[in-house]
Formats: C-alpha cells, sequence, structure tokens
C-alpha cells in the first residue's frame, strides 16, 4: 500500500496534501516546525526536525513510507540533501517537487549575489531604505550592514525583537497584490528590495512591483539542488506515485 511523506511548509505542499486526500492516499505532511500557525491540512502532520540523514532514514523505515516527496522550500538545501540521501537508503521512491524559479523580465533591475554572506556584503556602502524579503530565518546576518533602514515582513511575530538597530517589522501572510506591494514600497520609501529566488506566484508581486517603481532588486540565487527527479507539477507528482506504485517500486 502506498504511504507518502510529503516534506512540506511550502504552497506545493499542501496542494499535493490535499490531492493526496481527495485520491484517498495514506500521506503524512512534515512540518519542520518554524511556523507557529501552520494551516490545516487534510491528511495527518508530523511537526518538527528528524535528526538528520539517519533518523529520516529510521523514520521511513519504521512507518513504512513507500514514497517521499520533498517539497521543501526551495533553499532548504540541507533538508534536500538529507532527503535525497535518507530515501537511497530505505530504498523508496523519492521526488522533488518545486517551483520553477524567477526570470527577470524587460524593465527588471535585478542583480545576483549567490547566497545570504554575498547578499550581506552587497550592501555595503551608503545608508539605504531597504525591503529585507527574506523571512525572519537569516535577518540577523544584516546587523554586519547597520547603516540602513530594513523594511521586514515575518509570517509570526517573533519571540525576540530583530536584532537590526534600525528596522520596521509587519506581520502579515501572502499572498500579496501587486496594487499592495506598490503602496507598502512606497510608504516605507523602499530604495533596493532583497529576495531569494524563491520562484511561485505568491511571492512574486513584490518584484512586479519594483519593476513598476523602477527599484533595483537583489536577488540571492538558489541553492545547488541534489542529482534527484525534479517536477513542478502536482499533476506529475500523482502520475509518478501511481505509475511507480503499479512498478511496486
Amino acid at each position: 500500500m502506498t504511504n507518502i511523506l510529503i516534506l512540506g511548509g511550502t504552497t506545493e505542499a499542501s496542494a499535493l496534501a490535499a490531492a493526496a486526500a481527495q485520491r484517498g492516499l495514506r500521506a503524512t505532511l512534515s512540518y519542520a516546525g518554524r511556523t507557529e500557525r501552520p494551516r490545516a491540512q487534510p491528511v495527518p502532520l508530523r511537526i518538527g526536525g528528524f535528526g538528520g540523514v539517519e533518523g529520516l532514514t529510521r523514520y521511513l523505515r519504521l512507518e513504512g513510507v513507500t514514497h517521499l516527496v520533498d517539497a521543501t522550500h526551495p533553499f532548504a538545501a540541507t533538508m534536500s540533501r538529507h532527503a535525497a540521501e535518507a530515501a537511497r537508503l530505505a530504498d523508496i521512491g523519492h521526488v522533488m517537487l518545486t517551483r520553477p524559479q524567477w526570470e527577470a523580465g524587460e524593465g527588471d533591475r535585478w542583480s545576483h549575489v549567490p547566497d545570504i554572506a554575498g547578499a550581506v556584503a552587497a550592501l555595503a556602502g551608503r545608508r539605504q531604505r531597504v525591503m529585507l524579503a527574506l523571512g525572519r530565518m537569516h535577518v540577523d546576518a544584516f546587523t554586519a550592514q547597520p547603516q540602513h533602514h530594513y523594511l521586514l515582513r515575518f509570517i509570526d511575530r517573533p519571540d525576540v525583537p530583530p536584532a537590526l538597530p534600525r528596522h520596521h517589522l509587519l506581520v502579515d501572510r501572502g499572498p500579496f497584490a501587486v496594487e499592495s506591494e506598490v503602496a507598502l514600497i512606497r510608504a516605507h520609501e523602499v530604495e533596493l528590495v532583497v529576495a531569494k529566488n524563491a520562484g511561485g506566484e505568491g511571492a512574486r508581486a513584490k518584484l512586479d512591483a519594483a519593476r513598476e517603481l523602477d527599484i533595483p532588486v537583489l536577488m540571492i540565487d538558489r541553492p545547488p539542488l541534489p542529482d534527484v527527479r525534479v517536477t513542478h507539477s502536482v499533476a506529475d507528482v500523482l502520475y509518478w506515485l501511481a505509475h511507480s506504485a503499479q512498478r511496486g517500486v
């Protein structure tokens, strides 16, 4: 019997969980636990880490998981590497469900850096008003550039305020409309948007707003993916599940 573990926290993971439930497939959705108020899901939830490759492999074996779907954030590189290795060790089917990355178009003013450290280094120089569209995980790294005023937006209010000496914090959950992002950027007089290339439609509005306002974007490129099967479609995952189950994979 098919038993799916979905590594989630993304819109794609929730969509796959809903599709699996509609088809009567046995599935569990796993969250890393960083969001305080995860959305209700139609399948059982597991919240928390596994304890590295060894812990995830043990879980897959003990729970009789037959298919592992890595639908984590495109920047969850460590988890994706662990998932690929654990699936190999447990000898089960494995696929990565991820969003196509964003591409710059006409009118976009993007510059690229390879990682968070590169983004911090790129902010050396004169004081600016910066929209730091990264969530809360990496914000403290930007204390190395304290001259800027940062606009932050988190899903949950943090227990401890961000360490940045000059910042304004918004607590809100997307998706956001381009019009509201334009209004936000104007209201806070943002001069630069810093974003990770997460892809997807839900978070793209800030980039469209930046293009409309002729504001530069510092884009943090994605980390390299493990060498695994990758798809951008829930339908493709369902097809893979059906056909791999028929073959006994």
